[in-house]
């Protein structure tokens, strides 16, 4: 048959299974039959050419993988990218490859060494020949995508695979004629399968399932209306046929044993060029510098994470590592993005964790106006828990109010800014947009803990080690606090009065480590259920049994503190002597009562408006020292979210996941204990009974 596509193969000669460099290598060493390979490979040769011209490459003993052509390079017109194989059993393919595109004509590109790109195994071209599709994360690494869209004049995009089944695009992705595309949406990432439908209409594309996945095809060869492939499900030829394309199998089950099959085992090196089109890649990249303790403290690994898990690719120029214990370590890390959204969300990510531009490269923050009261400017940049500066007419200015889930408002001579709500926000305001100008000042972790108040904290969730051992740093801090005039808020949630937690709480408050009680309608409801009726929920406190009728006894206890209007009179009346509550009216410590729409009632204190709750729930943070989480997920995670760096958080829940919410705050200074709340709070009073106060010891002295 006449045809003027030409594809570049390679005889079995020296095929086999020699090394495990992907998942379907695993278990086959050796184990793939010489003379079946050569007979299912001379299947597809033959098969290809009846519709194709197949141009060889000599076979080469010691590459066992040279049969995979696909991997030799991408070819446009007559120039072509040679690959640069990430693993070294694959690299000594590069000359040979190398030589037969120089003896054919082609101009050949080559790739720094140390930038992986493997071909037309992770590039694919859009058989209209609009674009490029390049896929990375396994073998080819997403810097070498700029290259191509240079050297090849071709707008460039740029999909992430996810699956290491799907290793090479090949594996997953097969563009087709007139527009089609067969693929595996599971084996890429959110973005690149947004992409992948923005630019192939819902009716050209042809989403496979997994067992059809599983058996490479989409690893098939396009020849015109022509799709070979080793195996199809019913359904997907009956699919492909409805699009006016004749699927023909051939088995191709020794090379699977590799990873690979009918395109893995072929080269297109006939890719027309248009000339009217010309090259582009969203790709972007950007230097940062991280400085600190960069290893023990984990924060270049947390960085480099940040990166790939976002989608993007790094590379680090330099790394200077702290010679002492304690010296600090310096980083250069080039991050390289696939669009320039990830990269701003992969930009303020890095910010977090104390990144910066390289000097020569810091510039002013991005600043748009407010139009609407309450509504800040699209991409505006959201404040977290830590320290924050933005630069300003050349100067770095400090964000003052720090919280998270703000926008920052700078004034309009540039000398303040502040942390705002978007609700807080009015037309007079000028908000930080993007990630430009921006940083945020994170104490050194090794330095938090080497000062004595921070010795028990380390962030993150322990449920492991013994409960006592971090009550007994808890209650010396407590008591440092309390003794030097510091504030603690308690952050409670019922659970505290079902577990039996409710008399130690009340005599924290009483004893003056409690300066100040958040919670919710239950918490006060039950705990004043408790001491009036002696039942929490119904059931008595002190055998452990439900009481008849006493599921009514909390609405009971609403129903008088209404009578008297407020939870203070009750207290003042004697009706109300005992509990938490009791304690923070007749010491005058504040409380606030956030309400929900479960509430019974609700009391009288409780406040049902959503923002003059959280109003008061942030006056009575304000200067606090330290935050004790008692059982209370909701409650406590919207303090976590209204409290900024540098204030000790203790989450304490029999729930590993609500302590787990709080410590990816990312904040040195909190603990979690995953304990029953009762408990800690038994063996926190015990400890505390057990202290000897060394400032007035000192004051007698």
């Amino acid at each position: 048959m006449t045809s003027s596509i030409r594809i570049l193969m390679c005889a079995p000669d020296y095929y086999d299974v020699d090394y495990v460099i992907n998942p379907w290598m695993e278990g086959n060493i050796h184990k793939s039959s010489r003379d079946r390979a050569v007979e299912q490979w001379q299947g597809l040769y033959h098969l290809i050419k009846e519709h194709a011209i197949v141009d060889l490459v000599t076979p080469e003993k010691g590459v066992p993988d040279l049969v995979f052509t696909a991997n030799a390079g991408l070819v446009l017109g007559d120039t072509a990218v040679l690959s640069r194989f990430y693993h070294k059993e694959r690299q000594g393919e590069e000359p040979y490859f190398k030589a037969w595109f120089e003896s054919n004509g082609f101009t050949v590109h080559e790739l720094p060494p140390e930038l992986p790109f493997e071909g037309a195994g992770d590039a694919l071209f859009d058989r209209e020949g609009r674009w490029l599709w390049a896929g990375y994360g396994f073998r080819s690494e997403l810097d070498s995508h700029p290259y191509l869209a240079k050297w090849l004049d071709v707008e460039v995009l740029s999909l992430r695979l996810m699956d290491d089944r799907f290793y090479h695009l090949d594996t997953c992705f097969c563009p087709l004629n007139n527009g089609y595309l067969l693929y595996y949406p599971p084996a890429f990432d959110a973005y690149s399968n947004r992409l992948i439908e923005m630019r192939v209409p819902a009716e050209k594309r042809i989403a496979i399932a997994e067992h059809d996945a599983v058996n490479f095809a989409c690893n098939a060869v396009n020849l015109d209306q022509i799709v070979i492939m080793n195996k199809a499900s019913t359904e997907l030829k009956q699919h492909l046929t409805d699009a006016g394309f004749q699927v023909l199998e051939t088995p191709l089950t020794e090379f699977l044993k590799a990873g690979g099959a009918a395109k893995c085992l072929t080269l297109r090196v006939t890719e027309p060029v248009r000339v009217e089109l010309h090259g582009s890649a969203t790709v972007e990249s950007r230097i940062v510098q991280l400085d600190g303790h960069l290893l023990d403290s984990g924060v270049i690994n947390r960085a480099l994470d940040i990166i790939v898990e976002a989608g993007g690719s790094f590379q680090v120029l330099n790394f200077n590592l702290g010679t002492q214990r304690q010296s600090t370590s310096s980083a250069e890390v080039k991050v390289t993005a696939p669009s320039h959204d990830v990269m701003e969300t992969i930009m303020s990510q890095l910010i977090d964790l104390g990144a910066l531009p390289r000097p020569q490269e810091i510039c002013d923050a991005d600043l748009e106006p407010v139009i609407q009261d309450g509504v800040a400017p699209d991409d505006f940049y959201v404040t977290t828990i830590y320290p924050t500066e933005v630069r300003v007419n050349g100067e770095w200015v400090k964000v003052d109010q720090q919280r998270m889930d703000g926008a920052v408002a700078v004034s309009p001579d540039g000398k303040s800014a502040q942390c705002k709500l978007l609700r807080d926000l009015t037309t007079s305001d000028r908000v930080v947009v993007g990630v430009e100008g921006i940083r945020t000042i994170r104490k050194a972790a090794r330095e938090q803990r080497n000062t004595q108040e921070f010795s028990f904290m380390g962030a993150g969730v322990s449920s492991e080690r013994r409960v006592e051992l971090v009550v007994e740093q808890i209650a010396w801090e407590l008591r440092q606090i309390r003794d030097q005039g510091g504030r603690v808020v308690v952050t409670a949630g019922p659970v505290v009065i079902h577990t039996g937690g409710g008399e130690h709480l009340a005599k924290l408050v009483r004893e003056g480590y409690v300066q100040a009680l958040l919670g919710g309608n239950a918490i006060a409801v039950h705990d004043m259920e408790q001491s009036l009726l002696g039942t929490s929920l119904g059931v008595d406190m002190k055998r452990g049994v439900s009481v008849r009728g006493g599921h009514r006894h909390h609405l009971k206890v609403i129903n008088l503190v209404r009578r008297y209007g407020s939870i203070d009179k009750t207290v003042e009346a004697g009706v109300l002597q005992g509990g938490i509550l009791y304690e923070c009216v007749r010491n005058n410590i504040p409380f606030s009562l956030a309400g929900s729409i479960r509430d019974d009632g609700p009391l009288p204190d409780t406040k049902m408006e959503l923002i003059e709750a959280q109003q008061d729930y942030a006056r009575l943070i304000e200067g606090a020292d330290m935050i004790l989480m008692l059982s209370s997920m909701l409650h406590s995670i919207g303090v976590g979210n209204m409290t900024p760096s540098g204030v000790k958080m203790v989450c304490v829940d029999i729930n590993p996941a609500v302590v787990t919410k709080l410590s990816d705050r990312g904040s040195i200074e909190s603990v979690g204990v995953v304990t029953d709340v009762g408990l800690f709070l038994s063996l926190l009073v015990q400890q505390l009974d057990k202290l000897t106060n060394p400032y007035r010891v000192a004051e007698k002295v």
